[in-house]
């Protein structure tokens, strides 16, 4: 072994396993989804908004693990296979915050105000 933490054999192309999360990823979730689609449990556009964000978080996860896998390989390369999983899990975090605000409501104007406009007469200037 070259001085690396643990022997993980060749080094292994990164964006080929990027693509192959995201097929296993997307069979998986899309099985899944159909599944609950078909039982009537989820809508159609949920199950696809699910398989895509599912999608893009295993192409990220199979990515992070393998490009960790070829840093521990190496010389000193600790530090690389930490900045790996963080960049990963910085991804995958930033999937679920986009999927929480694309699925969030938009706050509604309280009636009282816009009453409050109308019987003045005032025009809405906003």
């Amino acid at each position: 072994m070259n001085g690396a933490i643990i022997n993980t054999g060749e080094p292994r192309n990164v964006l080929g396993h990027i693509v192959s999360g995201a097929v296993a990823s997307a069979v998986i979730s899309g099985t899944i989804n159909y599944k609950k689609v078909k039982e009537q449990e989820i809508y159609l556009d949920e199950a696809i908004q699910d398989t895509v964000k599912k999608t893009t978080q295993g192409a990220l996860v199979t990515g992070t693990a393998i490009a960790t896998a070829n840093y521990l390989g190496q010389k000193g390369g600790l530090f690389k296979a930490l900045t790996a999983v963080s960049i990963g899990m910085a991804g995958v975090y930033a999937l679920e915050i986009l999927d929480e605000k694309i699925n969030s409501k938009y706050e509604e104007i309280p009636l009282d105000e816009n009453v409050a406009i109308e019987e003045s007469g005032e025009e809405y200037a906003k």
